[in-house]
């Protein structure tokens, strides 16, 4: 796998193979946008129509003799595959793209578009659970691909016995096994402090529900500005670019509704188009946020064309999820309505998190949308009933508390079926 600092300098051309099962188009020029956030620069992209991949070099014999020509007229280092490309079909297209039998180093490398996404990751996660997590989806990408190595050893190496190929053969299994079973014990490893950390994290999630505290997740198609409306609704300070993934570990801060309720705002990763399995996978403790959650904002971008798409991607990630079956309401919140045309037809909220446009009507609608099991109240307890105050501080929350000479004033949030035994002395 390339590190991000050799990924920073390339040349790279796109290459796509359209078997007619999505968009090629608009999956390309997403790609493009991947490779820009990895600071590649793309010079020119190839695509060709086929019922399939070639097996062994993924596109076919006249293409490839184009990528080769295309590849030394413009100095191309890097190929972006965007597939998951096999460990032979990755092998073959860099043997056939660099012929030189002598060269040293690989002049035009060859990745994939998983191997493009996990590279990105890796650069831009910031806390420990998120470093894990990117370490497990290389590990388990980077294994079948040490079998790729292995094979391709066994083959140089002829038959059994002795002599030089016996040779090479035996060093190539020893380090072959040696390396899978570093690889594997790795895997267990980092598996093992994940399930230590989702512990961690669901023993807060329980409190928070004890506390009976409400949470609400930002979810949606990454660069959507799910983070600038993160950092509006509750001064977060979340980083927020104009590139893919600029958000990769969770971030939840609290929000104050206008009915007094106060809910966890939870900031989650951005999706992508055909994510891939390693990265769902290796993400599925932080996307659970969502699957906690008491409501989800399905964020999407109303100016751009691909906004359909980007709902559709959200709503079936949260399908595997198990969002629907867990019957978790969804809010859709169409951002940066201060570029789309006005008279765009699409249903849901429009809202600018950047001019802060719609944002007061998006807080009310959030407030409608969860339980309606507590409100906000201002009471005046006799000092008979004083010990309520400790009731609404572990069931609700106690904002103001005054003790006057006709009893205790209290502001805060209760419990609807407190305020049932208390209704009388609401001010």
């Amino acid at each position: 796998m390339l590190d991000n600092q050799t990924i920073q300098t390339e040349r790279a051309v796109l290459v796509a193979v359209d078997t007619g099962s999505h968009d090629v188009d608009e999956s390309l020029a997403e790609l493009a946008e991947l490779a820009r956030t990895a600071d590649a620069e793309v010079v020119a992209a190839l695509t060709q129509s086929r019922p399939k991949p070639e097996n062994s070099t993924y596109i076919g014999a006249g293409k490839l003799d184009e990528l080769i020509e295309l590849c030394h007229a413009h100095d191309i280092t890097l190929v972006i595959v965007d597939d998951e490309l096999s460990p032979a079909q990755q092998r073959t297209l860099e043997k056939k793209l660099n012929p030189d039998e002598h060269a040293t180093d690989i002049a035009i490398h060859v990745i994939d578009r998983t191997m493009l996404i996990l590279d990105i990751f890796a650069a831009r996660a910031q806390s420990r659970e998120g470093k894990l997590q990117v370490e497990l989806a290389q590990l388990k990408y980077t294994l079948p691909r040490i079998t790729g190595q292995w094979q391709g050893l066994s083959r140089q190496g002829g038959g059994g016995g002795g002599g030089a190929g016996g040779a090479r053969r035996g060093r190539g299994e020893t380090k072959f096994e040696t390396d899978r079973r570093h690889v594997k014990s790795r895997i267990r490893k980092l598996e093992l402090e994940l399930r230590e950390l989702e512990q961690q994290r669901e023993l807060l999630r329980e409190r928070r529900r004890k506390n009976r505290a409400e949470a609400v997740a930002i979810v949606g198609y990454t660069n959507v500005g799910k983070s600038t409306l993160m950092n509006t609704l509750t001064q977060a300070g979340v980083l927020a670019e104009d590139k893919l993934f600029a958000t990769l570990d969770p971030t939840a801060r609290a929000l104050t509704l206008p009915d007094g309720r106060n809910v966890m705002l939870v900031d989650t990763v951005g999706l992508v188009r055909r994510l891939p399995h390693h990265l769902v996978e290796a993400f599925h403790s932080t996307l659970e946020e969502a699957l906690n959650a008491t409501l989800i904002l399905n964020v999407c971008d109303i100016s751009s064309e691909d906004c359909d798409e980007q709902l559709r991607v959200t709503d079936d990630i949260l399908r595997q999820l198990g969002c629907d079956e867990a019957g978790i309401p969804v809010l859709r919140v169409l951002n940066k309505s201060d570029l789309a045309e006005p008279d765009q037809d699409m249903p849901g909220l429009r809202i600018s998190a950047k001019t802060g446009q719609g944002l007061d009507e998006l807080l009310l609608a959030i407030a409608a949308a969860l339980p309606q099991n507590r409100k906000a109240v201002t009471l005046l307890l006799p000092y008979r009933l004083s010990h309520w105050s400790a009731k609404l501080r572990e069931h609700g929350r106690v904002d103001v508390e005054e003790f006057r000479e006709d009893g205790v004033y209290i502001e805060g949030v209760a419990p609807t079926e407190m305020l049932a035994e208390l209704g009388e002395f609401v001010v």
